[in-house]
Formats: structure tokens, C-alpha cells, sequence
């Protein structure tokens, strides 16, 4: 079955939800040398009426019943087994400039390069590549990002600085399988292999 990738950013925060392993490289063009790691993404699905939309909102002057929802990104090393604290999560909250969904406001509590609230403009393209500008107080940053299934996306970043300096990060994403997911797997498999 061809992938449909999400046109909306509520689809987008949907097809996203769950546990992500992130092998990543950034280039930075001011030095010699790079860096890679790897990590995990935790994405869950802000519904709308959740008290963190008038949170987020209402500083940047912007009327939460407009919101259509959002998203909680947290982070941790790939190593490590503990969950992640849900008080160190940025939160998206999604706010469409018209009935498409294919375009409009992200509103975040704190951005991924200076730790603002900030707010970033989102598009889609015909494509399914998702595109998010944002300008901080001494940065320009763009996002892309596009799913190659439906358990392995892509994600591209660049940041400018007002000095000048630039730095380009390319991350691909693999959907973690749950403990339960595998388990099924394997009872699936098992099955089949009985008949």
C-alpha cells in the first residue's frame, strides 16, 4: 500500500506519535569537525482543550480556542531506559491559517535552538515535505521533514546565525516497537508457523 503522508500538521503530530530512534549529523561550517549521535524522540498528541494551549497561547497574544491541538516532543539519550520527564517537553501547538490545515502557526513554549517561546510558520508542499521556518532573537532556522513509510521519516535542519556562522543537521527516523507490538509479532509469527 503507497504511503499518504500527512497534509495537515494534526495529521502530521498523529502519524508522528511514539517512540522515534534518531541517528543524527550536524555540520557545522565554521569548524572542522561534525558531530553524530543517536536518540530518542518521544512524541504524544496534545488534544485540543488540554490547559497547556491557554498556556502557550496567551502570551503570544493568540486565541487558544483557534488551536486545533498539538504535540509534546521530549528527548533522551538512546541508552537510557527511563521514560523521559514530561516537564522537560517542548510543546507544538498547531494554529492553521485556514480550513486546509496545510499551512499556519506553530506556537512553542520554548525553540529548539534558543530556549524562547517562539512562534514559526509551517507549509506543506504538494509533496508531503513539511516545511518550518522560524526566527529567533539572533537565528534563523528552516526545518523539513517527510515520512519514507510510515515508520521512517527524514529530517533536515539549517541554522543561521547574525554572525554568519551556519550549521546543517540531517536526522532519519525509525518508529521504536512497544514491548506489546513485539510481543504480538511474535505470537503472530508463532501462530503461522503451527498452521
Amino acid at each position: 500500500m503507497p504511503l499518504v503522508p500527512p497534509m495537515t500538521m494534526m495529521d502530521f503530530f498523529r502519524k508522528s506519535e511514539g517512540v522515534w530512534f534518531t541517528q543524527r549529523t550536524v555540520h557545522h561550517f565554521d569548524a572542522v569537525t561534525d558531530e553524530s549521535g543517536e536518540s530518542k524522540l518521544h512524541v504524544q498528541v496534545v488534544e485540543p482543550g488540554d490547559h497547556r494551549i491557554t498556556t502557550i497561547c496567551q502570551p503570544q497574544g493568540i486565541d487558544p480556542a483557534i488551536a486545533l491541538g498539538g504535540a509534546s516532543f521530549m528527548w533522551q539519550p538512546h541508552e537510557e531506559d527511563q521514560a523521559p520527564d514530561p516537564d522537560q517537553a517542548a510543546v507544538l501547538i498547531d494554529v492553521p491559517d485556514d480550513q486546509t490545515g496545510q499551512s499556519g502557526k506553530l506556537l512553542r513554549d520554548q525553540g529548539y535552538v534558543e530556549k524562547i517561546p517562539v512562534v514559526s510558520r509551517y507549509w506543506f508542499g504538494k509533496d508531503g515535505i513539511l516545511t518550518i521556518d522560524t526566527d529567533y532573537e539572533s537565528n534563523q532556522g528552516q526545518e523539513r521533514c517527510w515520512f519514507i513509510t510510515d515508520d521512517f521519516r527524514v529530517r533536515v535542519s539549517t541554522v543561521r546565525m547574525m554572525n554568519g556562522i551556519y550549521l546543517m543537521t540531517y536526522c532519519s527516523e525509525r518508529r521504536c516497537v512497544s514491548d506489546a507490538d513485539l510481543a504480538n509479532m511474535i505470537q503472530h509469527n508463532l501462530t503461522r508457523a503451527v498452521s
